[in-house]
């Protein structure tokens, strides 16, 4: 992928979200690779390889797709953003579909890919198998309401996979253990001084202990372990970190209740204390994901 950004048009309405495209090439770019031990860990502790037929549910720019098929897995992704699953296509699928390229194929994941709207999935391939392993790496556990529309993803997901199959779910650490968190209070502050008061919906909350399992048990699923794992959120520079941290969705609440510029400029002012000599930004969390059967 290009590392060129688009930037934001001069005269757009500061009390918007950055457009689409910016914040989802920001999210491909610079935010969604922190994720990738968590990636990592999962997949080695579900031994993810030729036999795993996986759906992805919110599957977002589709790196966590590239390192399962990267493994041998065959994967498909499901995400409601557009402009972040067209991102996952250029990756996944540039030009090829399900099942197009052949096995010598410099891109190996293109015969392993296939990428949805946002639905209900379809089956595991074209022979209708069922999936095996079905994943949510989108961490919840930070913003109020964050896994309402997680539980009906799951319900229609779950049918279309063998009985028994695993599904995996992820979220934030404690909050004492992400150092991300402190600076999310500033955009929860920044809601709740706006004036009027405004109580809006995907505002930051502290992630509690059961979250995941909350969700479990309203999917009807069953846990069955879980862990967590390091992963540090580094970047290039204040402005890197800006980026990248805004494009997650976690401080829209924050920019319709104040505006973007404002919402950016105490964004940075909170990332001082992470700051090192030479300029970059390191943050440690902890995330953690639960395994679930069905």
């Amino acid at each position: 992928m290009t590392p060129t950004l688009v930037r934001n048009q001069l005269g757009a309405d500061a009390s918007a979200p950055a457009d689409a495209g910016t914040r989802a090439r920001d999210w491909a770019e610079i935010q969604e690779r922190m994720l990738a031990p968590l990636y990592e860990a999962v997949y080695d502790r579900m031994e993810v390889g030729a036999a795993t037929r996986m759906l992805s549910l919110g599957c977002g720019s589709g790196l966590a797709m590239l390192v399962a098929a990267a493994r041998g897995a065959h994967v498909t992704g499901v995400d409601s953003d557009r402009e972040r699953l067209a991102l996952a296509r250029a990756r996944l699928l540039p030009d090829a579909g399900w099942d197009a390229a052949p096995a010598h194929s410099a891109h190996p994941a293109r015969h392993r890919a296939r990428l949805l709207e946002d639905g209900r999935p379809a089956p595991a391939g074209a022979d209708g198998a069922p999936y095996n392993l079905i994943t949510v790496f989108e961490p919840i556990g930070c913003a109020a309401g964050d896994s309402e529309g997680l539980v009906p993803a799951l319900r229609s997901a779950v049918p279309l996979a063998v009985r028994g199959a695993t599904v995996v779910l992820t979220g934030w650490g404690p909050p004492e253990r992400c150092s991300t968190a402190a600076v999310l209070r500033v955009a929860a502050r920044m809601v709740e001084s706006a004036r009027p008061p405004r109580t809006e919906p995907g505002r930051w909350r502290p992630t509690l202990r059961d979250d995941l399992e909350d969700v479990a048990a309203r999917a009807g699923l069953k846990p069955d372990g879980s862990g967590r794992v390091s992963c540090p959120f580094g970047y290039a520079d204040v402005g890197s970190a800006v980026r990248g941290l805004l494009s997650t969705g976690l401080f829209d609440a924050a920019v319709r209740a104040t505006d973007r510029s404002q919402v950016e400029k105490e964004v940075a002012e909170a990332l001082h204390p992470y700051r090192r000599q030479d300029g970059t930004v390191w943050m440690p969390n902890v995330f953690r994901y639960l395994v679930c059967v069905t």
